[in-house]
């Protein structure tokens, strides 16, 4: 697993001993310490989505892309996966998050765009997006809506 990762440093990294810090950091960023003398296949698939963003972020990127990065994960695993991207947020990196878990991205977003069927429906920030009539019934539902406002609000209702 080690090297999948240290695979990507070597972009900024041209020495090996720069690779392996870099990858070092990122496995521990990701929470993979244990897992870094494993071999992929027999990962998880929750700690298999870690190892793949360890390994983009080996490449130091500006930028970074996140497709479906919560599908198949339980519940758990997801607040995880939150927690490992408002990290890296923090750390400056930009994120274009691709997500049908609404309830796990309104919460970390700064701005959403709502697509249904390849139509922008919505566009703005969270606060506005869960009270959109058209976000609501396509993906959202009242009960959600209710809930994501009572959050804001600091109530324990919704």
């Amino acid at each position: 697993m080690f090297d999948n990762v240290r695979v990507g440093a070597f972009l900024h990294d041209a020495d090996a001993a720069g690779a392996r810090a870099t990858a070092e950091h990122c496995i521990q960023i990701c929470g993979l310490a244990e897992f870094a003398d494993k071999t992929s296949g027999d990962l998880p698939i929750g700690v298999k989505k870690r190892l793949e963003l360890a390994r983009a972020l080996a490449t130091r990127p500006r930028l970074l892309m996140l497709d479906e990065v919560m599908a198949g994960l339980t519940s758990t695993e997801v607040n995880t996966a939150l927690d490992l991207i408002r990290g890296i947020r923090n750390e400056g990196i930009t994120l274009l998050i691709v997500e049908h878990i609404m309830e796990a991205i309104m919460p970390i977003a700064d701005r959403v765009v709502v697509l249904d069927g390849g139509i922008k429906l919505a566009e703005g920030p969270p606060a506005e997006i869960i009270h959109d009539e058209r976000v609501i019934t396509a993906y959202l539902g009242e009960k959600f809506s209710r809930r994501m406002q009572a959050r804001k609000e600091g109530r324990a209702d919704g």
